[in-house]
């Protein structure tokens, strides 16, 4: 069975929102970017943290996921913010530039009918900010068809937690029953090189 997609969104995620009073979380580093289509004379300000490219990295290495970007940036996510973090060449959801006012413009995420039809009826964890209830109702709708779907949406403010990454590597072996064998065996091997249970009770992978 083809390892599900780990779909990961840029702003929200890996940007944060600035704080009230401008400000971002201190771990995150300050970089200078210029999309595709843009001046350099106007480049586009972003903050990421480095620690998430080596988060990202240990559970793109356990070869549990088809990791792909799902994100407004498209192929500047993978041509701009990937190489900042460290990360290899990631395929992207070729999204559509709608003219729309709102995320939401139906009630639920623009993005989601078209990751519906990319995903077509494959397994996927979805890392995303601006999920509503509808967003997860859908989620648990394609679950049940057989078609396993996790929706994880951090804080806009604070971005990827390492919780996150460890919820998704927890899921995964209920998903290819072939992972569920090896984390029966041995769950930290499910962590990548750098386990991130290390000093914390083993997860009850199921």
């Amino acid at each position: 069975m083809r390892p599900p997609y780990l779909l990961l969104d840029v702003d929200g995620v890996l940007i944060p929102f600035p704080a009230a009073d401008g400000s971002t979380p201190a771990t995150h580093v300050r970089h200078d970017v210029v999309p595709e289509g843009r001046s350099a004379d106007t480049p586009v300000t972003v903050w990421l943290n480095p620690e998430h490219g080596r988060l990202l990295l240990d559970v793109i290495r356990t070869g549990l996921f088809t990791p792909v970007w799902c994100t407004s940036w498209r192929q500047d996510a993978a041509t701009l913010i990937g190489p900042l973090l460290g990360l290899p060449d990631l395929r992207y959801v070729d999204l559509p530039r709608l003219q729309i006012a709102t995320s939401h413009p139906n009630g639920y995420l623009w993005k989601r009918d078209h990751v519906d039809a990319w995903l077509d009826g494959a397994p996927a964890v979805w890392i995303d900010d601006d999920f509503t209830n509808l967003d997860h109702a859908w989620a648990a709708g394609r679950t049940a068809q057989g078609k396993e779907t996790l929706l994880l949406q951090p804080d806009p403010y604070l971005g990827l937690q390492p919780e996150h990454l460890v919820e998704v590597t927890r899921w995964a072996p209920s998903v290819v029953p072939s992972l569920r064998r090896q984390a029966r065996t041995d769950p930290c091997s499910l962590h990548g090189r750098t386990c991130c249970c290390a000093g914390s009770p083993a997860p009850a992978h199921r």
